[in-house]
């Protein structure tokens, strides 16, 4: 009996055919690649904008247009002489120097006195120590037989008013004085009043007060200001 293949099995029959597919697609694979190759390589070289000739050139085109600066010239030291006055001038300690001497051009004519505005006196510091109006002193001025014989006094030489009385009205003025240095009184004035007549007649029995004792300060009497009340009291 013989044995006949089927052409169906049989594996020859197509392999011309596979061998010329596979170098056609190994061929197209190839060329596939040179390609994007040659393209990237165009891309990198486009992006730039510049190669190394423009570069080279911009960097000429730079240094040609940058002016070149002169070179500083040394500076000559310039020695100057200073010139001192003779005043200044270092002299030999062996040579005798001559000191100038100012002398008025007339030694025989006194100086004149020194320029004092009109309407003014040239006041002493004993003179302005004696105007002066002390507050506090060491010894405070009295009233010839202290406070007792003061208030004796305003109850016998004050004249009440007969407007005040037939009102009614009485209380306490505070007077403020200057006890002068001979003991009279000055600068009269109330700082705290309750009437105008009660007012002016406490000024006016201040007045006539007799001199007081005055104030003394480091043993000398001295002008002191001084506040006394006196008292208006209806019966």
């Amino acid at each position: 009996m013989e044995i006949k293949k089927s052409p169906k099995a049989d594996l020859e029959r197509g392999k011309g055919l596979s061998l010329l597919l596979g170098l056609l697609v190994a061929l197209s694979v190839v060329f596939v690649s040179l390609e994007w190759r040659s393209s990237v390589a165009q891309a990198t070289n486009t992006s730039s904008g510049l190669d190394l000739k423009d570069i080279d050139e911009v960097m000429n085109i730079q240094d040609e247009q940058k002016p070149e600066e002169p070179e500083p010239e040394p500076q000559q030291a310039q020695q100057t002489e200073v010139q001192l006055p003779e005043e200044f001038k270092v002299v030999d300690n062996n040579k005798e120097v001559i000191k100038p001497s100012f002398v008025s051009a007339d030694q025989d004519k006194p100086l004149p006195p020194p320029n004092i505005p009109l309407g003014t006196k040239n006041v002493s510091a004993d003179e302005e120590v004696d105007q002066t109006v002390f507050e506090i002193v060491e010894e405070q001025p009295e009233f010839p037989g202290g406070m007792e014989a003061f208030m004796k006094y305003l109850a016998k030489n004050i004249q009440y008013p007969e407007r005040a009385v037939d009102n009614g009205i009485q209380g306490k003025v505070m007077v403020r004085f200057v006890v002068e240095r001979d003991g009279s009184a000055s600068q009269v004035e109330t700082i705290k009043g309750v009437d105008p007549e009660l007012d002016k007649e406490a000024v006016r029995v201040v007045k006539a007060m007799p001199k007081w004792k005055p104030g003394r300060q480091q043993g000398k009497a001295v002008r002191t200001r001084f506040i006394v009340p006196v008292v208006f009291r209806l019966q």
